[in-house]
């Protein structure tokens, strides 16, 4: 019931439903639009809020003992590598050219922080203990899987890498990424001061271009579905199915870690959620071939709902027989 509720909840939140409104105007042909320079500013804005409370978060962790340091580690791990795997089962089971399919990728190895949330809550619903560090993971667990898309889709092959000298330095300087991995270090150095003097900016503001920022991609969307053609029920089955194989991968993970119920709970959250704010925001600006019109639905109207009704309190049952 309490999770019912969140998702009703979440469902009506501003943000969601001004991303509604941009697929209606789209959809009745309306005349709003954004301009591209605006959208471009959006996009950046996101990446740089994120990036610099994600430092801030690390930063104000208050001890680095061996377990904090293995979860921080195993969570930069996982959301580099997994992005791999949904690329792996995209090209298997799917058509899509490379550049969707490295974007939805990284959709999935990123997190939501809105189903982290919603766990947060669900737990202390059930008055469950879990670890603040966990915050520090969720800020880390951002870019990780960005930089793994870029990757992919500058390569002819996962396996098979190019001998451009190049390639890398391409990537970690694409403009989005390095943008929130440089917010994320100034964050990092600057700390709650530093986070104070950019209340005003980079805090308070955050929630409204937020909704800036989903109406512009739902306008997007719907002026892009002639792409919906593409979304087969492959695709809609890999938005279940993925999450799923996240959860294992973090139930696993938080038992190697040994982890408590609420902490590996989270964490599990983190490994199985699909990013809608920053990797659409990154994907924007530097994978701008790449379909919107595919990739946003399958994080944000097929992942994040189940997620939020089935997928919490299934983890929570797993972390409860795995971690005991």
């Amino acid at each position: 019931m309490v999770i019912f509720s969140l998702f009703i909840e979440n469902a009506l939140s501003p943000v969601i439903l001004f991303f509604l409104l941009g697929c209606l105007a789209g959809f009745m042909k309306s005349d709003l639009i954004v301009p591209d320079s605006i959208s471009r500013y959006l996009s950046l804005y996101l990446m740089m809020a994120i990036g610099f409370k994600g430092g801030v978060a690390l930063i104000e962790t208050s001890s680095f003992d061996l377990q904090v340091v293995s979860t921080l580690i195993m969570g930069l791990a996982i959301g580099f590598l997994q992005p791999f795997i949904g690329y792996f089962i995209l090209k298997l089971t799917t058509k899509l050219d490379r550049e969707t399919a490295a974007a939805i990728a990284a959709h999935y190895g990123s997190i939501s922080v809105v189903t982290f949330v919603a766990a947060t809550n669900f737990l202390q619903e059930n008055q469950i203990f879990y670890a603040g560090y966990i915050i520090a993971v969720l800020a880390l667990m951002e870019a990780p899987a960005i930089l793994s898309g870029l990757f992919i889709a500058r390569h002819e092959s996962v396996g098979v890498v190019k001998k451009h000298s190049n390639n890398l330095r391409d990537i970690f300087t694409n403009g989005s990424l390095f943008l929130l991995l440089g917010s994320f270090l100034i964050g990092f150095l600057t700390g709650k001061p530093g986070l104070e003097k950019m209340q005003d900016f980079l805090v308070a503001p955050f929630q409204g271009t937020l909704a800036f920022f989903l109406l512009d991609m739902g306008l997007m969307i719907s002026k892009q579905k002639h792409h919906l053609k593409a979304f087969t029920f492959s695709l809609f089955l890999f938005g279940l199915y993925m999450p799923l194989i996240g959860g294992i991968v973090g139930v696993v993970a938080s038992k190697i870690l040994a982890l408590d119920i609420g902490t590996g709970t989270l964490f599990t959250v983190l490994c199985a959620s699909a990013s809608y704010i920053a990797v659409p925001a990154a994907m924007r600006v530097a994978l701008p071939q790449a379909r919107a019109a595919i990739y946003l639905p399958m994080s944000l109207a097929i992942t994040f709902p189940f997620n939020i009704t089935i997928g919490i309190p299934l983890y929570f049952i797993l972390c409860q027989y795995a971690l005991n």
